[in-house]
């Protein structure tokens, strides 16, 4: 079975490259029939935040994109400490003294003969004595993965294709600190085991660490799990975008965006399939290729975003709005009003024009015995849902008036716009006393 997993820190909100991140594990999953987990990586105590937790939940619950499974790492320490002691048993982690000051001199040295910064595994050469020596005087060792450098790295990705890294060119990573705190890489891997994860789908920027997890996988007597690297997400502008980290689901639903919108934009950026606001989850997983990926960077472009959302609402039924309608808007209302709608709190602008009251704007004084003359038309006309189509052709007519001039004059003075909804069914809206009202106030 297909197993993939969405690993957030609870450091801050999602914002919208994790969103999308999560949405394209959800569609690998669900297009195989497996099961998409939710892990929250909070390793880190200082900085993860419970209410962080929380809005990681409520932003995956908002999109549809609900787990199957969740774990938290810290509550899984006992797991990394097990699989950290046969690591060690078998030699590959090793304790590093090494200071950060002292690391850097070295790969300034390093650099300066035109070498590559890879760290040189001086700890290694450290005798029993030497050790021990350290661990008396209190100095707590950090923890490198020792690479096996005689290996050539080479995994088949699912996007970018085959990928070969040399070892040997590549530094061991330090995986847990002095204090004993873990650092990402390693209980990534346990976890990955653990969870039986099958498929890591996630952005290009982990494609190193995937070279180091490789070995950590095979280390650990395990599988080694499908992995694919997506481009990151860029802005209008072309480049990564300080504006993109700042734009997470609050964002979005603060400023009307639909989930669904969200949905089917952030389902196909970055592959070759044209963006359609009518797929939801199940089509857009039905159709999930990653071979339909390409390697140029994914432009996130918002006012794309804004209009697809407008294409979502018009396509949404009286049932799924209704709660969010303005009070005494009902389904006949919403039908006539959600074409001209950008979003569903846009509704009650122009619930409020058919409401009331309206401005028309200064007619001149041909306009205004127009107005008296439509006036006069409607008051003779009987009121059904053909009262529009009626009233202008009579006015058509008596008047001699056609396309704008017959048209426009009538809308402003009934609704004080110059464009809006279909006015046959504005008409009917505003109701026949009010239309006549606003009728005569305009002649």
């Amino acid at each position: 079975m297909t197993v993939t997993r969405f690993a957030p820190s609870p450091t801050g909100h999602l914002h919208v490259g994790n969103i999308r991140t999560a949405l394209h594990n959800y569609l690998l999953a669900k297009q195989a029939g497996g099961r998409f987990l939710l892990r929250i990586d909070d390793t880190d105590a200082a900085r993860s935040r419970e209410d962080y937790v929380d809005a990681i939940r409520a932003d995956l619950a908002w999109l549809g994109l609900e787990p199957e499974g969740e774990e938290r790492q810290s509550q899984r320490f006992a797991i990394y400490e097990e699989a950290f002691a046969r690591l060690e048993a078998a030699g590959r982690v090793y304790p590093c003294w090494e200071t950060p000051h002292e690391l850097e001199l070295r790969r300034k040295v390093l650099l300066g003969r035109g070498l590559p910064p890879i760290y040189d595994r001086a700890a290694l050469k450290l005798t029993s004595e030497e050790k021990a020596a350290k661990m008396a005087a209190g100095e707590l060792p950090h923890w490198r993965f020792l690479l096996d450098h005689d290996e050539v790295i080479e995994w088949n990705d699912g996007i970018r294709g085959v990928q070969k890294f040399d070892a040997a060119q590549m530094s061991d990573p330090v995986v847990r600190r002095a204090d004993g705190s873990w650092l990402y890489m390693l209980p990534s891997v346990i976890d990955d085991v653990a969870m039986g994860v099958t498929h890591i789908l996630r952005g290009e920027d982990h494609v190193s660490n995937t070279a180091a997890q490789v070995q950590m996988f095979t280390a650990l007597d395990a599988k080694v799990p499908d992995f694919a690297h997506e481009a990151l997400l860029v802005g209008t502008e072309g480049k990564l975008s300080k504006r993109l980290g700042s734009l997470g689901a609050a964002h979005f639903r603060d400023a009307g965006i639909e989930p669904a919108a969200l949905v089917a934009l952030l389902g196909r950026l970055g592959t070759s399939d044209p963006v359609d606001p009518a797929l939801g989850l199940n089509e857009l997983a039905a159709a999930f290729d990653l071979s339909r990926f390409g390697r140029a960077p994914a432009r996130f472009d918002e006012a794309e975003l804004e209009r697809v959302n407008a294409a979502v609402v018009h396509g949404l039924p009286f049932s799924a709005v209704a709660s969010r309608l303005p009070e005494g808007m009902d389904a006949a209302a919403w039908d006539a009003i959600r074409p001209n709608l950008g979003r569903v709190a846009d509704a009650g602008d122009w619930w409020a024009v058919v409401t009331g009251p309206v401005a028309a704007p200064p007619f001149g004084d041909e306009d205004r015995a127009f107005c008296a003359q439509a006036a006069e038309a409607l008051a003779g006309l009987g009121w059904d849902d053909g009262v529009w189509k009626a009233l202008t052709g009579t006015l058509k007519d008596r008047t001699g008036r056609k396309g704008k001039a017959l048209f426009l004059p009538l809308r402003q003075a009934l609704t004080g716009m110059d464009h809006g909804p279909d006015m046959s069914a504005m008409l009917i809206l505003i109701g026949r006393e009010e239309a006549l009202q606003r009728l005569r106030a305009a002649a």
